[in-house]
């Protein structure tokens, strides 16, 4: 088996730019750009990061009521903001990647504008290669709670663990981690390096994923990300109760967990900043040797499992 050197990683956990997408972009650009001269050979960003997720939809009482008008003004508005895969904001991505030679994975609403599913909306994660190339291209598969407003069910067709300059990468969105299925489906692909995105890594989240590292042996990178109310709710909104203009709806927890479960990079809160670690791939090897769910302690003879194969119908 070849040596797999260390390499460091980054999480950033910073503000989106809800009302202005192509703003939002270059802020990313910028960022990543940050954490290339940084050495980072990996960066990833939070659920949603594009166009930002819609806190509105459990921060202002009344939003999901039924024929709300004004909730359909800003969800119209949200659906032009997302992302259209393939679009110029996907080709944007590519260049983000390929031009700091990092391997890239994005949180965004992604929008489907012609063929099957024209209109939907889902919340999907992309991982771009160090070249550019889509590498992987995720669909949440079960929006959370109020979520299903907003996105549809994804599919199991982004469900993988693809090859990259890193080494493999996979990625969950948010309770996906909460689902044993979609977790075994991606240990027994493998996985240098799997991105936990979440809104904003809370206690529970950061269990959720120092559990999925412990569990698959692998590292971790947790994403959370910055959100102010002042920014982030429409304007004339009622808030929750005791929800003032600076207040933080999401604050942060970014963090990088090692294939013990244990902190590379402890959580910071309520900051925007850029966490960076250093991964260690033979950490997982050494882990191996008490626990390998793909392995030893996997017994294919009692068990069976599978993913059952359905191709999504696709523009890419």
């Amino acid at each position: 088996m070849p040596e797999r050197s260390p390499f460091r990683v980054a999480a950033i956990q910073a503000a989106p730019v809800p009302d202005d997408p192509d703003a939002g972009l270059e802020r990313l650009a910028d960022l990543v750009s940050d954490a290339a001269r940084n050495g980072a050979a990996l960066v990833a960003c939070g659920e949603t990061f594009l166009p930002g997720y819609p806190a509105w939809i459990d921060s202002c009482p009344g939003a999901l009521t039924w024929d709300n008008p004004e909730t359909k003004r800003v969800y119209a508005a949200y659906r032009r903001a997302s992302v259209s895969v393939p679009g110029p904001a996907h080709d944007r991505l590519k260049s983000i990647a390929s031009d700091h030679g990092v391997v890239l994975v994005v949180g965004v609403s992604e929008r489907v504008d012609d063929g099957p599913g024209q209109g939907s909306l889902y919340n999907s994660l992309l991982t771009y290669d160090t070249d550019g190339r889509l590498a992987n291209h995720h669909r949440k598969l079960v929006p959370t709670f109020t979520e299903r407003c907003v996105w549809g069910h994804g599919d199991q067709a982004g469900l993988r663990s693809v090859g990259t300059a890193v080494g493999k990468v996979s990625a969950l969105v948010c309770w996906e981690h909460w689902m044993p299925l979609p977790r075994q489906a991606l240990h027994e692909q493998g996985e240098t390096v799997h991105i936990a995105v979440w809104p904003t890594v809370h206690e529970k989240h950061q269990i959720a994923s120092r559990h999925y590292a412990f569990e698959g042996r692998t590292h971790v990178i947790a994403v959370g990300q910055i959100q102010r109310a002042g920014t982030h709710l429409p304007a004339g909104w009622a808030r929750m109760e005791g929800v003032g203009e600076g207040d933080l709806l999401l604050s942060g927890g970014s963090c990088v967990i090692g294939p013990d479960g244990s902190f590379l990079s402890d959580p910071v809160f309520d900051e925007e900043t850029i966490v960076y670690a250093e991964v260690d791939p033979r950490r997982a090897e050494e882990e191996a040797m008490t626990l390998d769910v793909t392995g030893h302690y996997h017994r294919t003879e009692l068990f069976e499992f599978r993913v059952r194969a359905s191709p999504r119908p696709t523009h890419e």
